[in-house]
């Protein structure tokens, strides 16, 4: 019991709420996660990841925000958007899917 407890505050300490079953990416598949890709989620917006850190997410009804990323130490995505907002996510695979995770909660599942 006390290293679920400890699991569950290690997990919620950095502001993401992983769920059991989640698996969060090595290095090496976040790296290749966010070099020139681009992820569809099945609301119908895409991330794209370009080279040298240029990011952009289309939304389903056609526009788009731009901005740059760069990955933590820690393994979470984080974006500079043009409009002075910013946000952190982290990915995880949860029971085969990919799933962005935001810090307020979010599950975005990816479809390719």
């Amino acid at each position: 019991m006390l290293s679920f407890l400890l699991f569950t505050t290690a997990a919620l300490a950095d502001g993401f709420d992983l769920l059991a079953g989640d698996e969060v990416l090595s290095d090496g598949e976040l790296t290749a996660l966010t070099s020139d890709q681009t992820l569809v989620f099945y609301e119908g917006g895409q991330s794209r990841y370009s080279t040298g850190g240029a990011y952009s997410y289309s939304y389903a009804g056609g526009d788009t925000a731009y901005g740059h990323f760069d990955i933590r130490a820690d393994g979470a995505v984080c974006i500079a958007f043009v409009n002075g907002r910013s946000r952190c996510d982290r990915f995880v695979r949860s029971h085969g899917r990919l799933i962005l995770l935001t810090e307020n909660g979010e599950r975005f599942a990816v479809r390719q």
